[in-house]
């Protein structure tokens, strides 16, 4: 994504090797930038940013408990409760998605 490229000058990892081309350096997976002198054009993009939620849509929870799992055990687990509807996980798994 073009928001992880943002990385000021001085803090770039070089990503590539002299003489890089900016499709090349792409295509391995960095950011390609020669607008500043004496840094690394080619350098490593900021790590994705994600978060877990737990999903909205009950038909695609994946169970993380077992029946009758009371609200507190499923969520020393580290996992979501809801218990609604019937016949699906009421305790059951977070979703990372990136912001």
């Amino acid at each position: 994504a073009k928001c992880q490229c943002k990385v000021v000058p001085k803090q770039r990892t070089n990503c590539g090797y002299p003489g890089i081309s900016a499709a090349e350096c792409k295509k391995i997976g960095c950011c390609f930038n020669a607008s500043v002198p004496s840094v690394p054009w080619c350098y490593n993009p900021k790590p994705k940013k994600v978060r877990k939620v737990c999903p909205n849509d009950p038909y695609t929870r994946i169970n993380c408990g077992h029946p009758g799992i009371k609200p507190r055990d499923c969520i020393r687990k580290g996992c979501c409760f809801r218990a609604h509807p019937a016949g699906v996980p009421w305790c059951f798994y977070h979703r990372t998605v990136e912001e």
